[in-house]
């Protein structure tokens, strides 16, 4: 058995259209060589920031369950890779609105992986929490309950 589901966020819409109002200022204030600056180089870092989260998968990596933000990979260097046999305990959750979305660390909770919603999966290791944002939390559930068991 096999997972692999990708959940889409409208986030990066408004990021690329706080983008293009600096766009829009850069443009207007041409004849100011530093807005133009400030303003072009923020809309460059915005759209790449709304590209890098347009969409979070998360996916059986043969001995672990892993995640990735895109389509551009900007910062795969956060996503997590869970090895199925360091995992303690598996069960739904709620994340609120304080947790917020995309990638975020509370004390007591975990780190929460998000895109949209706030359902998600909450997994324990022996070291770490993670909550993992899904709108597929039953079949995830299922796919790690399964894929633990296989390992014992």
């Amino acid at each position: 058995m096999s997972y692999s589901h990708t959940q889409r966020g409208p986030w990066f819409l408004l990021m690329a259209v706080a983008a293009t109002a600096c766009l829009v200022v850069a443009w207007v204030a041409r004849g100011e060589p530093l807005a133009v600056v400030v303003c072009g180089g923020g809309a460059f870092v915005m759209l790449l920031c709304a590209l890098s989260f347009v969409h979070l998968t998360v996916y059986d990596d043969v001995d672990a369950l892993a995640t990735r933000y895109g389509p551009l990979p900007l910062f795969a260097w956060l996503c997590p890779r869970i090895r199925y046999d360091e995992i303690k305990s598996i069960e739904p959750d709620r994340s609120n609105i304080l947790d917020g979305w995309g990638v975020h660390w509370f004390p007591g909770r975990g780190t929460m992986y998000n895109i949209w919603g706030f359902d998600c999966v909450r997994i324990e290791t022996g070291r770490r929490i993670y909550r993992i944002g899904s709108d597929d939390v039953d079949n995830l559930i299922a796919f790690l309950r399964q894929r633990i068991d296989d390992k014992r």
